[in-house]
């Protein structure tokens, strides 16, 4: 999963991440800044030239930000700033860059406060969080404990010709990393190193084609933009493709807004959304403005449309009712599917889909409902059916519409598939643009 990029590049302040923490390399801990901290900064006009995990070992820990800042303008430490015996960050670049540690009394009133504000006890421990690098901007916490800390090495000692350098540590927990990033940061990173030229870019959220069908109905349109200096990328995920648009200069915010208008007039229905719109955003929100009430009715997904849906704040103003149907006996009882059609053409077919989806709609008095059944794998398989084979079904007061999908991936995969397809169906439905999926219709 990567973006493709086809375009220019402009360069600008070097940086560098180096994340530190044991525990990432023991792949306790799945590394989330790496990706998001690259992201933010990328939707902001500004790119990451390198980054490193590195354990809370000494020195592996200081040869890393030494080596980043003998070369970077800008190198961001997350990790280890904590209480703990193995939180060494701010001890250890203390000593790399020949600075005391200092008292601030300040953030020992703030890390109080946090704990007394809960009703807890203050750990003496939590003391070493007030100790910062002499010089040091702290950054304030408001999701913790432990304060950022940013210090502008000017001459910086461990680059060529003592260049600047600006050394920002984060804490390691996600909660309180990107609020800091967001509001501490960032800010500060704009009025030091502000943009040579204006900058823009636009992510379209797309279902239902392929990278490269994307990228061939995108070709022509987006051409003449592409040879006049426009970012053109592709970002293939599970069920979804990402387009990106990015320019830079003057013109950079109507370049981007005449892209994104000539991607929707191209790929139509297959745009549902922008930047980190999920589809269950966009089903239910569809919903929401139409006054529509949803039902669903699972089986091979066990849920996971209603599990997903559910995620999106607000959903209860759409979402009537659900059925996780995974036994011939509970679509019978349940959804009042006849056994006669299940026994002539078993539960994973188009007649069974569309009872379940019917049945959904009128045992909830629903608007729109869907309808799931197949084969997750790995076995089940039978003649004409082979494993990954799903029949969606929505039923709508115009009527019901079934596709067949063949997802021929392991269960997990098969499960988000399946109900990326089956929310990608419904909301075409709801949007009245009709269906685009292969499969049967009627």
């Amino acid at each position: 999963m990567a973006f493709v990029l086809f375009g220019s590049t402009v360069a600008g302040v070097t940086t560098e991440i180096i994340n530190t923490g044991s525990e990432l390399l023991l792949g306790r801990v799945l590394n989330t800044h790496q990706q998001w901290i690259c992201r933010t900064l990328a939707d902001r006009g500004r790119t990451v030239e390198r980054q490193v995990a590195v354990t809370d070992e000494p020195t592996a820990l200081v040869a890393a930000v030494r080596e980043g800042l003998s070369r970077a303008d800008w190198v961001i430490v997350t990790g280890g700033l904590g209480p703990t015996c193995d939180d060494r960050t701010r001890d250890l670049v203390a000593g790399l860059l020949g600075r005391r540690l200092v008292h601030r009394p300040e953030v020992e009133v703030q890390i109080r406060a946090y704990f007394e504000g809960r009703g807890r006890p203050v750990p003496a421990r939590t003391r070493v969080e007030s100790m910062v690098p002499e010089g040091a901007e702290v950054l304030v916490n408001r999701h913790g404990t432990a304060p950022g800390l940013a210090l502008w090495l000017e001459p910086n000692p461990l680059r060529e010709g003592g260049r600047a350098s600006w050394l920002v540590m984060l804490p390691g927990p996600p909660r309180e990393l990107r609020p800091m990033f967001l509001g501490e940061v960032m800010p500060r990173l704009e009025a030091r190193f502000p943009l040579a030229e204006p900058f823009a870019c636009r992510t379209l959220k797309t279902t239902g084609l392929g990278e490269s069908y994307m990228e061939e109905r995108l070709e022509g349109p987006l051409r003449g933009l592409v040879e006049a200096g426009m970012d053109l990328g592709f970002c293939a995920r599970v069920g979804e493709v990402d387009v990106r648009f990015v320019a830079r200069g003057p013109d950079a915010a109507a370049v981007v807004a005449e892209a994104e208008r000539r991607t929707r007039e191209a790929a139509g229905e297959h745009v549902f959304g922008v930047e980190d719109e999920t589809l269950e955003l966009a089903l239910v929100e569809a919903c929401k403005v139409r006054g529509l009430r949803l039902a669903l009715a699972e089986s091979c997904t066990g849920g996971h449309v209603a599990n997903r849906v559910t995620n999106v704040p607000g959903a209860s103003a759409v979402l009537h009712s659900g059925w996780v149907t995974y036994a011939n006996e509970a679509k019978e009882r349940e959804l009042g599917v006849p056994a006669a059609l299940l026994g002539e053409h078993g539960a994973v077919s188009e007649p069974v889909a569309r009872a379940m989806a019917e049945g959904a709609r009128r045992m909830a008095g629903a608007d729109i409902a869907i309808g799931i059944t197949g084969i997750a794998g790995p076995s089940g398989a039978v003649e004409g059916k082979p494993v990954g084979t799903v029949f969606i079904a929505v039923a709508h007061a115009g009527g019901t519409s079934v596709a067949r999908h063949l997802n021929a991936f392991d269960r997990e995969t098969f499960k988000y598939v399946t109900a990326q397809q089956a929310m990608a169906m419904a909301l075409r439905v709801v949007l009245g643009v009709g269906l685009v999926d292969a499969g049967t219709r009627s």
